[in-house]
């Protein structure tokens, strides 16, 4: 049941009021916060986005929010157009220029060293005045976001701004709710994007299209001028690169030397040399010109191998001030449709990427984890709180969208009540609120502070090891810790918004902090937080909220009274000498603590242990019985023919020849558990060696 523009509006407005006064933020912050996380989430904005409110009415400035990736050099700038309106308002190009204007004349000021005299030193805005004058010089582009709850205006049809800010490029983005809901309604990871070739560059690209003699999808082989992929790089950023690619690179760092080496020095050879890239896209538009067929258009260009080729010939072509003329790289584009996307486009980046070492949390969205935390959420019913009649769910996204999807396939409105009241729109969480989730406990806190992407790299590469070890180890259990620690993390964020120390900057940097130090300090007891608790309650007990009351507030004072003076506060929790400074004084915080009955609360080793060892123990039979029933949509005759196939091939031990025998004999006997996970791993090696399957019943 697809929801109007109107209907998105209103539960969009409610959804920040409730924000807002859920943790006593201003209502303007959690607006700015909710479209932050979808510029987060789809790739426009690659660093986290910090709130740093400010406004000088009289010299008519003001700022909301910032973002700054160094690696790509890019400064983004928000402003929020929103008052709480009660219905929806159309937003002009003059009130649009009269809000970008305000955002450039604060720019302006920072960039004159103009401002920063003015400023408390322990506020963000100043940490930006700082940053602005310590990185002038590494800012290649500005990027102006006006973030609205109206719509825009249909009069509007193209913003007539400077491409040039204090000398240096600049572009322009309004994210009206319009934008919003269409961008809520995808259920894709990201807004599409159309690469008209003859409109940004003059010309088409001459390709060939490849007869495959399936259906199912086009092929076209290309040859891509290098000054064409470092110009869509330059105009899109990692936008370009699907979701994989971009956390891998960001990873592994932009420029490869190997690359950079052949531009600079055998510029000709570049296409010998290079493997290429591979690209899928949604459509392809393609005309006959003079010399054959070519490219007109693409819709969703993505590029799922060759993230290093083109970031590197736009980082090496800006830094080393090289003409990319007479490089050309080949280029495999595959059009994928829509409902084949989930499935199709992870394993041609998964392929493609074989030459080079590309760890499984580069895929992690079809990572056997990901799928299994996607399947217990769904299953698993979280009790009710006090007062409450019935329990609820949390929702995990494994892949963008799903929750939003879920809702569109309901055709009722008291079906769509239904599943909102049991999956409450506040306890849906993605893969990288998990991360954080997760790390604060068991990472250094600083990678959380390190932005969302770059602390998912790290959570993924961790359970991604975690799981070829044991995969018995996420069980029912790990999800309820999962959500218990997520239940600590949102209400931290609350109770650090009411503080009466608290001024108003770093509140993620504070909740990081204090839960890391807490969970330190409890492990130094040799303890165990009682997530089960937490769980069982849905929230936490008044004797938890004040023991974290008084870590908030430790870790507030560390952070901005940080002993490396001049440096900014932000850039500092990222450090990993805040952590240890941090580790420093636990004692201190210990003594703090003494009277608030914390070792009351905590559960000894042994009994979190033996809770584990119950888990581990229903996840295996679990496993056993999911591998039963696909072995058991398999004929008696179809696995005797697998077996025969594999016999032949000599790929089967005498041990796996009796249980194939077993399940030949399907349903006159039926393979245990055990027997019935020995056969999937069969299964899989015959898919690996080209052993076909019949359609009736293959995945």
């Amino acid at each position: 049941m697809e929801m109007s523009l109107d209907e998105f509006f209103q539960d969009f407005q409610q959804e920040i009021r409730i924000g807002g006064e859920a943790d006593e933020s201003s209502s303007n912050e959690t607006f700015v916060r909710r479209v932050a996380e979808e510029l987060e989430a789809t790739g426009f904005v690659n660093e986290d986005i910090v709130y740093c409110h400010y406004r000088n009415p009289v010299k008519g400035l003001r700022i909301d929010a910032y973002s700054f990736d160094e690696e790509e050099g890019n400064l983004s700038l928000f402003i929020a157009d929103y008052n709480n309106r009660p219905k929806l308002e159309s937003l002009s190009l003059s009130e649009i220029n009269l809000q970008f204007g305000r955002l450039v004349r604060f720019f302006r000021e920072c960039a004159e060293l103009r401002l920063k005299k003015d400023l408390e030193m322990t506020s963000p805005v100043y940490d930006f005045v700082e940053l602005v004058e310590n990185r002038i010089s590494v800012i290649r582009k500005i990027r102006f976001f006006l973030l609205s709850e109206r719509t825009l205006s249909e009069r509007v049809k193209a913003l007539d701004r400077d491409d040039v800010v204090c000398g240096i490029s600049a572009s322009w983005q309004v994210w009206d709710i319009y934008r919003l809901y269409q961008q809520d309604l995808s259920t894709g990871q990201r807004e599409q994007l159309v690469i008209d070739f003859r409109e940004m560059f003059g010309f088409a690209i001459p390709c060939l299209n490849v007869n495959l003699g399936t259906d199912s999808y086009q092929s076209y082989l290309a040859v891509m001028p290098g000054r064409i992929l470092a110009g869509l790089y330059e105009k899109y950023d990692t936008r370009l690169l699907e979701s994989n690619v971009r956390v891998f690179l960001q990873a592994k760092g932009k420029v490869n030397q190997g690359i950079r080496a052949t531009i600079l020095n055998e510029p000709e050879m570049f296409f010998a040399y290079n493997n290429g890239i591979t690209a899928t896209a949604r459509e392809v538009f393609t005309e006959r010109g003079e010399n054959g067929l070519q490219i007109v258009k693409i819709s969703d260009l993505q590029i799922v191998n060759g993230g290093q080729t083109t970031a590197s010939l736009f980082h090496t072509g800006r830094k080393d001030k090289v003409q990319l003329e007479n490089i050309f790289v080949q280029m495999k584009l595959s059009v994928i449709p829509e409902d084949q996307d989930e499935r199709i486009v992870p394993n041609i980046s998964r392929y493609a990427n074989t030459q080079n070492k590309v760890n499984a949390s580069d895929f992690f969205s079809n990572h056997p984890f990901s799928r299994r935390m996607e399947e217990m959420s769904r299953r698993i019913w979280a009790p009710a709180r006090e007062a409450e009649l019935r329990g609820s769910k949390w929702f995990f996204e494994r892949t963008r969208g799903q929750y939003t999807e879920a809702q569109s396939k309901l055709a009722k409105k008291s079906e769509l009540d239904r599943f909102r009241l049991e999956n409450p729109k506040s306890q849906l969480f993605t893969k990288e609120k998990l991360a954080k989730y997760e790390n604060v406990w068991d990472e250094e806190p600083r990678f959380v502070n390190a932005g969302s992407q770059k602390n998912f790299v790290k959570y993924a590469e961790r359970i991604s090891r975690e799981w070829e070890k044991d995969s018995d180890g996420f069980n029912e259990s790990y999800f309820r810790r999962a959500v218990a620690r997520a239940i600590i993390f949102n209400q931290t964020e609350n109770l650090v918004s009411k503080q009466e120390w608290y001024g108003g900057g770093y509140r993620a940097n504070i909740v990081v902090y204090t839960i890391a130090c807490l969970g330190k300090l409890i492990g130094d007891m040799g303890k165990v937080f009682p997530y089960e608790m937490i769980w069982k309650q849905q929230v936490m007990p008044a004797s938890i909220i004040r023991i974290l009351e008084i870590c908030a507030r430790y870790a507030n004072d560390r952070i901005v009274n940080m002993p490396v003076r001049g440096k900014n506060v932000t850039e500092w929790c990222k450090q990993a000498q805040c952590w240890e400074t941090m580790k420093a004084g636990l004692q201190e915080l210990k003594r703090q603590l003494e009277n608030t009955g914390l070792e009351n609360i905590l559960v000894s080793p042994e009994e979190s242990a033996r809770a584990e060892h119950d888990a581990r123990t229903v996840q295996k039979m679990d496993n056993g019985i999911d591998a039963q029933t696909v072995v058991m949509k398999i004929t008696g005759d179809e696995w005797a023919r697998i077996r025969n196939e594999l016999s032949l091939k000599r790929l089967i031990t005498p041990k796996e020849d009796g249980i194939l025998k077993i399940a030949a004999q399907i349903p006159r006997k039926i393979p245990n558990p055990r027997q019935s996970m020995d056969l999937l791993g069969l299964l899989e090696r015959a898919r690996t060696e080209g052993i076909k399957f019949q359609k009736s019943w293959k995945s």
